[in-house]
């Protein structure tokens, strides 16, 4: 990083408040048509993402993460908490959301992928309208369809978190980007409280997000210390963009603090993520794979820096953006491929200078970026449909598990956390979610002892016990196999071996008297 850019104050440093560009707004030659040219491209995106995905659409074995917030939606609806009933780290607003999926006929999973694939293109529009900022409608259109291709490659399923709130936080920046062209105070707060306030229910699906809202808020504060305003007025504006922030969260904290479960809610919620522990070289290769993987993107970041911005107080505030979202990437240290879907909207961004259609050089570029994006997107949910299997043959090891239940649970000690659902399984434990049990990193976050769970489990005899028959892809918790082991082979009958993918499973069912 130059030295210009070492500092926040210095990179988002604006001038004058007279010489401000004017609102956020679309380029005077489309404004007249607006609606319509929104709307060829809404269709544009939504036909791309439904294309991409058909062959992907009513798969409940897409994503082991989507799998589990539709598991605890379920629950939720039989009256289950999460965290007291189903352990997680996730926000509760995350399963929320998930929980309002099934209000639609049907188990939720054709719902939820549409509505996912709804969220990615309405996140390539708001794209679409902040690279017109920094580029012309054509390469800003392109770098909206650059945000539906190269999703997936980067292993979104289709519902993962990133999806929903990413769309959130596009929005948030808009606001911020007419904050940050404010030219008087109520503007200014009016417009930042807009942007706080969609940071606040982003930060309820995924934690991250508060990266990128603190970011934004110190962008707002340093607006208004370029319009010389009275620091007293600074600090009340700041304290309340702070509050609509922080307001979603720590209402649901205090909803739990107020029924006794403070401590379970700041365990699960802070402290588990803080001991979560990465998983060695695993980790690094994922982090080296994904940086070449990014390689269109830097180069479209090459060529952008060598071209003229008309206003160059937004592309700091974009780059500002998109060096928050790749921290907050960075922070947390097991760098899995959906960690960096977020990463991707300001990218598409600032990539917009670059898919320029009015040179041959700009043509062929735009071409080459998002042509490798089509075939990368294909290649890699083709692979994800052979890696995780499909639906038949979920359905196939449900029904397997489903037969062998007598009136009590199974226990997925390795799998899919649809397999409880789909086979209409209780639940043994509240850590439905087999890696929380199963993995080494996971052994020092949980508010429990995952030894004496597995025991505790497997003592209650649970009708059928799902084991992996291959080498974990995870680093693995010896201890709990060990325990899950020792029970098959004093008490257990292994009925069935089936396969999903590329995995083959082990059924075991309590031995018969």
């Amino acid at each position: 990083m130059s030295d210009h850019h070492r500092s926040a104050a210095a990179v988002l440093r604006l001038a004058p408040a007279e010489s401000v560009t004017p609102p956020l707004s679309l380029p005077s030659s489309i404004r007249t048509g607006a609606v319509p040219w929104t709307l060829v491209s809404a269709a544009l995106y939504l036909g791309v993402a439904l294309a991409v995905h058909f062959v992907q659409l009513g798969n409940p074995v897409l994503h082991v993460d989507e799998e589990f917030y539709l598991l605890v939606a379920h629950h939720m609806r039989e009256g289950a908490v999460p965290f007291i009933d189903i352990w997680d780290r996730k926000p509760p607003g995350l399963f929320l959301l998930y929980r309002l999926f099934l209000l639609f006929p049907g188990d939720g999973v054709l719902t939820y992928q549409l509505c996912g694939i709804a969220a990615c293109s309405g996140t390539a529009l708001v794209i679409e309208r902040l690279a017109q900022q920094i580029a012309g409608p054509a390469s800003a259109r392109l770098a909206g369809l650059a945000y539906v291709l190269f999703m997936p490659v980067f292993c979104y399923g289709i519902g993962q978190a990133p999806v929903f709130y990413n769309l959130l936080v596009a929005l948030a920046a808009v606001y911020t980007l007419q904050a940050w062209r404010s030219q008087s105070s109520t503007p200014l707060l009016i417009n930042g409280a807009k942007a706080m306030a969609l940071i606040g229910l982003a930060i309820q699906i995924k934690y991250t997000v508060v990266f990128e809202g603190a970011g934004f808020g110190l962008a707002l504060l340093l607006r208004g210390h370029a319009m010389r305003m009275p620091t007293e007025r600074l600090l009340r504006h700041g304290l309340a963009w702070c509050s609509l922030a922080l307001a979603p969260t720590l209402a649901v904290f205090a909803a739990y603090a107020a029924f006794g479960h403070a401590e379970l809610f700041l365990q699960s919620n802070v402290f588990s993520i803080m001991l979560r522990r990465a998983d060695g070289m695993a980790s690094w290769n994922r982090l080296a794979s994904e940086m070449l993987a990014l390689t269109p993107f830097w180069i479209a970041l090459g060529i952008a820096a060598r071209t003229q911005v008309a206003d160059s107080d937004a592309l700091k505030l974009l780059r500002w953006w998109g060096a928050l979202s790749f921290a907050a990437f960075l922070a947390f240290g097991s760098w899995y491929d959906h960690y960096l879907t977020p990463v991707l909207v300001p990218l598409c961004v600032l990539a917009a200078p670059s898919l320029s259609l009015a040179s041959v050089r700009g043509r062929r570029w735009s071409i080459a970026m998002l042509g490798f994006g089509l075939i990368a997107c294909v290649v890699v949910i083709v692979d994800n449909i052979r890696r995780h299997g499909t639906r038949e043959q979920a359905e196939t090891i449900a029904t397997a598990i489903d037969g062998e239940l007598r009136g009590g649970c199974a226990f997925v000690f390795d799998g899919e956390p649809a397999f409880y659902r789909m086979a209409n399984s209780c639940l043994p434990s509240r850590y439905a979610f087999p890696n929380h049990l199963n993995t080494w990193t996971e052994a020092k976050a949980l508010d429990v002892d995952p030894n004496l769970e597995v025991a505790r489990i497997m003592m209650t005899q649970p009708d059928v016990v799902v084991t992996a028959e291959w080498w974990p892809f995870y680093l693995p918790n010896w201890e709990t196999r060990a325990i899950v082991t020792d029970f098959l082979q004093r008490g257990y009958e292994r009925y069935a071996s089936v396969r999903m993918g590329t995995h083959q499973y082990g059924l075991w069912r309590r031995r018969r008297t």
